[in-house]
């Protein structure tokens, strides 16, 4: 099939590489412009753009999908397009130009989790299993009839990023499946069922942080959900603490101890929550600093027994 595919981040990429391995002539390949990133804010390429080269694919990174572009994707005379995590919306216009629709991959067994964030909503809401569904997609968000779906049990200690390589994988045999349906005609697209909707929008670095009286087991789902962005944080003496794996575990016996207060004992890094639970945090980064095991952390004497995380500086970024 004649095929447009429109993505951006390192999701996208198994997508893209099994479309082209199943034959399919990918006629353009839309990605994001190159942007700053890291530490160094350094310009660049996107992971879809490094893979669409290495394919030799035809490119282009349009800030928007305005007329001009929509005549160059016109001109391609393709049959579909496929969008996996592009990042911009698709104008009415867009979504006419392939004769058989615009078809998205989208990591949530829709209709729950609609947005930007499906997988992390799904493990901060403490779901058993995940999944992902290809839709042809209409003018709303991720509202179009649902082609295919898949699901797979949703792992108790994965973090955001593990789970969404598994699926951005499992997403991709699904795309070629749900061509090969559509090439066939045996696929029929079905509404979504309206009273079963949620939405997962991009997670704000507000919802980021860690409120120390919620549950560890919260706690710990929320560090789950914000690995690897944009990482669940506390507040220590001035500072941002990032905490990236943390279980919870049995919380401390005798003396009371007030949410927030951090236990060296055994080696370990422990934090006192609400509900006299207690989170064992595994991997933590200071500011300015690079992760390290929290057992580490105690040994380098980052952080002292007794003290308290987010006690005395509630501001950060």
């Amino acid at each position: 099939m004649r095929l447009a595919f429109l993505g951006t981040p390192k999701f996208a990429v198994p997508s893209l590489v099994q479309l082209d391995k199943a034959g399919h002539s990918i006629r353009l390949v839309l990605c994001q412009p190159d942007r700053p990133a890291g530490r160094g804010r350094r310009t660049r390429a996107c992971a879809v753009k490094e893979q669409a080269l290495s394919l030799g694919l035809a490119l282009i990174q349009p800030e928007a999908l305005d007329a001009q572009v929509q005549d160059l994707v016109a001109a391609q005379e393709i049959e579909a397009a496929v969008v996996v995590a592009y990042g911009l919306i698709l104008p009415r216009e867009f979504l006419r130009i392939p004769a058989r629709g615009c078809l998205n991959l989208h990591a949530s067994l829709l209709p729950l989790y609609r947005g930007a964030s499906p997988v992390s909503y799904a493990i901060l809401r403490g779901e058993a299993v995940v999944g992902v569904t290809t839709l042809l997609m209409d003018e709303g968000i991720d509202t179009g009839p649902i082609l295919l779906q898949r699901e797979t049990p949703l792992g108790e200690r994965e973090t955001a990023g593990e789970v969404e390589t598994r699926l951005s994988k499992m997403g991709a045999g699904l795309l070629v499946e749900t061509l090969e349906g559509l090439e066939r005609g045996t696929l029929i697209p079905r509404p979504q069922v309206v009273d079963m909707e949620s939405y997962a929008p991009k997670i704000r670095q507000e919802a980021a942080r860690i409120h120390w009286e919620a549950d560890a087991t919260a706690i710990a789902r929320q560090v789950r959900a914000l690995n690897p962005r944009p990482g669940a944080f506390t507040r220590y003496r001035g500072m941002n603490v990032k905490i990236w794996l943390a279980d919870a575990c049995q919380g401390p016996t005798g003396e009371a101890h007030r949410t927030g207060t951090l236990l060296g004992d055994r080696g370990a890094l422990r934090v006192v929550c609400g509900s006299s639970t207690c989170l064992e945090v595994r991997e933590i980064q200071l500011e300015g600093r690079r992760r390290v095991s929290g057992e580490e952390a105690m040994r380098g004497r980052w952080f002292e027994p007794g003290a308290r995380f987010g006690a005395a500086d509630e501001t950060g970024t």
